[in-house]
């Protein structure tokens, strides 16, 4: 036994481990298959795997990129957001970060990166919408953005289901619908006449069944691009992610989804998931299916057993890396996976809370662009964030993030201000627009009626 004082000695096969566990922790690795069966053609999916990002610490990172949008009215708005959401994503987050620092700039990014596509897709005067659920593997963080009712599950090695995303129907989400009806919308079901009322809750004008989704423009811009977020780190044991649009989660739950492939790689684990769901109510809708693995890197696909029985934690021992039993206690407690880690999580649909800042990050925003579609901003003409809000008498000229006068009528006519036409529905609030080069005065300082 050791005395006090005295170091413990690691043995150098354990260092070595060590090192390679680190390696691996950093760098797992992702196996992905997807299937569809369609009936309208509206869904569509995205794949960019090991995309390179060179960090602020000169170093190289890697992430890679799935997508999933379920279009309506039409395959415009589902189109265009796959070719032009993960751009504008990463457009609003500063070159310079290191890699933690980029990680925790996601959920900011990735609202504005939302609100962008729906803007620029708006002004095309189309009138088609879309689910998105979209998610960014980043080492062992998942980051997950979603509007509408396609979902993302992950279950992690050491068991259980997480919902990485949230369904924004009318019918089952009460917030949303106080919401809609706050800013201007109304919400009720079909009315065949007579007092007969049919189907879900749906928002009117225009009859959607959701309160969230890009694109739209026929029903109201109360109808939000403003995703939920949700963050999570994994264990080195690795995980699975399900992502699936509603053609899937109307036919079955999350757990009959990862039952019905257990054992299975990810292509045909998509596969039997949208069969599974198919057979159940029939091909009702189009039904798309994305299974990812994130597996350490010793352990590929193709060799992972099938697990011994059913229940919670059954996909532990398909992930969970193990150590040969004469390994010493030290190397079996390095190597012991930890659970997983819930990092952000955020669903308001107001622009002023989801673009703040609230982590200590001096380069996050940029004095002289608009956060959400990253033109830049003359001084003296920047509209702060929190322009029209109970904070807005406690503001300083400087404080930001800042908005151009297009994306501060976006987000007024989001919250029910004004419609996108640009008349109001109510009194407009007051405007602090601020000058950039940071004088401490208030200017254009519109009157409140």
């Amino acid at each position: 036994m050791s005395t006090k004082g005295e170091h413990h000695t690691v043995p150098l096969s354990v260092l070595l481990k060590r090192e390679s566990a680190n390696e691996k922790i950093d760098n797992p690795e992702l196996v992905h298959g997807q299937f569809n069966q369609s009936k309208k053609g509206e869904d569509f999916t995205f794949v960019k795997t090991e995309c390179q990002r060179v960090t602020g610490d000169d170093g190289v990172t890697t992430f890679s990129v799935f997508g999933l949008f379920d279009g309506h009215n039409g395959s415009a708005a589902a189109i265009y957001t796959k070719e032009n959401l993960l751009n504008n994503v990463l457009a609003a987050i500063p070159s310079d970060l290191n890699r933690d620092e980029w990680v925790a700039a996601l959920p900011r990014a990735l609202v504005a990166g939302f609100v962008k596509t729906d803007k620029d897709f708006q002004e095309r005067a189309r009138t088609s919408g879309t689910t998105v659920t979209f998610v960014i593997v980043e080492g062992w963080v998942v980051s997950v953005a979603s509007v509408g009712d396609s979902r993302c599950i992950l279950e992690p090695a050491e068991g259980g289901v997480y919902h990485l995303s949230a369904d924004h129907r009318l019918e089952i989400n009460e917030e949303e619908r106080d919401r809609v009806t706050a800013s201007g919308g109304e919400v009720g079901r079909l009315n065949t006449g007579g007092g007969t009322e049919i189907g879900p809750l749906r928002c009117w004008p225009g009859g959607l069944c959701l309160s969230r989704s890009i694109g739209d423009l026929d029903v109201g811009e109360y109808i939000v691009p403003v995703p939920y977020v949700k963050q999570v780190k994994l264990s080195s044991a690795g995980g699975r992610l399900i992502i699936s649009s509603d053609g899937v989660w109307d036919a079955i739950s999350a757990e009959e989804a990862l039952d019905c492939c257990r054992g299975l790689p990810p292509e045909a684990s998509a596969e039997q998931i949208v069969k599974a769901a198919v057979g159940k109510k029939g091909i009702r809708d189009d039904t798309t299916c994305i299974v990812v693995d994130i597996l350490p890197s010793e352990k590929p696909a193709a060799s992972l057993p099938p697990p011994k029985k059913q229940g919670k934690g059954i996909i532990k021992s398909m992930f969970k890396r193990k150590s040969s039993g004469s390994s010493s206690n030290t190397e079996k407690e390095y190597l012991e996976p930890d659970e997983v880690e819930e990092l952000f999580e955020e669903g308001s649909a107001m622009l002023s809370e989801r673009l703040d800042t609230k982590y200590p990050l001096c380069n996050m925003f940029k004095l002289f662009m608009c956060a959400v579609c990253q033109v830049e901003v003359k001084p003296g003409e920047g509209v702060s964030i929190h322009a029209g809000t109970a904070n807005c008498p406690k503001l300083r000229p400087w404080d930001g993030p800042f908005l151009c006068a297009s994306c501060q009528e976006k987000k007024d006519a989001m919250e029910g201000k004004r419609s996108s036409g640009g008349t109001y529905f109510t009194s407009p609030p007051d405007i602090v627009c601020v000058d950039l080069l940071g004088e401490a005065n208030r200017t254009n300082l519109l009157s409140c009626r």
